[in-house]
Order: C-alpha cells, then sequence, then structure tokens
C-alpha cells in the first residue's frame, strides 16, 4: 500500500509594515485556515544604491547597510506579522524575507504559490490611488491567482 502525501496549499502575502499589508496578512491567514493551507509573509529589502556614495569608504558602507537594512526587514517583518495575527494564527506561518524590489520578489514567490495576496497600497505612492505600484505588478505579472485586499474601512 502506497502512502500518498499531500501538500498543503500555499499563500504568499506581500508585507511591508503597513496596514493595507497587515490587513492582506489577516486574509491569507483566515484563506489558509479554511483552505487547510500555509502562508509565507514575503518581505523585500535592498541595497542602497546611492550613485554619489563613491570610494572605499562608501563600499565599506554599503556593504554595512546592507546587512543592516536586511536585519531591519527580519524585524520588521516579525513584528508586523505578531501585530497583524498574533503568535499563534492558527495555521503555520513562514517569515521570508528577500533581497530585490517588492515587486519582483514577490512576482517570483508566486512562481511556487497556489495565491498571492497583497494590499491595495503600501506606504509608498499615492494616498488616493486605488492600487499601488506594487500592488499592480503582481497583478499583471504573478504566476499564481493574485487576491488584492482593500484596508479595512473604520464604520464610525
Amino acid at each position: 500500500m502506497s502512502e500518498q502525501h499531500t501538500i498543503e496549499p500555499l499563500i504568499v502575502v506581500g508585507v511591508d509594515g503597513s496596514n493595507h499589508s497587515k490587513e492582506a496578512l489577516r486574509w491569507g491567514v483566515e484563506q489558509a485556515r479554511m483552505m487547510g493551507g500555509r502562508v509565507h509573509a514575503v518581505m523585500a529589502w535592498e541595497w542602497n544604491t546611492n550613485p554619489f556614495a563613491i570610494g572605499a569608504g562608501a563600499d565599506r558602507a554599503a556593504e554595512s547597510d546592507g546587512v543592516t537594512a536586511e536585519e531591519a526587514a527580519r524585524r520588521k517583518l516579525a513584528d508586523t506579522v505578531a501585530a497583524a495575527v498574533g503568535t499563534s494564527p492558527g495555521v503555520p506561518v513562514f517569515r521570508r524575507v528577500e533581497q530585490g524590489t517588492a515587486a519582483q520578489v514577490l512576482v517570483d514567490a508566486s512562481k511556487e504559490a497556489d495565491l498571492t495576496v497583497v494590499g491595495t497600497r503600501g506606504y509608498g505612492g499615492f494616498k488616493g490611488a486605488l492600487l499601488g505600484s506594487v500592488s499592480q505588478q503582481v497583478v499583471q505579472y504573478s504566476a499564481s491567482s493574485v487576491v488584492v485586499v482593500r484596508e479595512a474601512v473604520d464604520e464610525d
């Protein structure tokens, strides 16, 4: 008799610390709970590419900033996950920090996902924009289905 192992559905959620991404993470965790799946909370970070940082001292500073930027992203992701879904969300939530632009990191992560979830927009851009540039690119180029989650509106 052969044993059949099924892989839990994977939901990738883009997280940047904004309220929009926290709402997307809550939605993704609830969806994973209903599907019997797991969540990868993904945050991107980039090297400092300041063109005015020239010279040997700048190289060492950039290398130091890169390590600091990655560690800062790890801490921010951990804090955001804890704030959005707590420490025991009821489904496996793995934190992933990847180097690169947010859109490219999420599009790459979507290649292994059953579903990719993003907020309507993050910290950047215009307050009145319906969809941020990262969300727009993920919708256009994702290898998996995409859900765009709006930030909750207070009904006061």
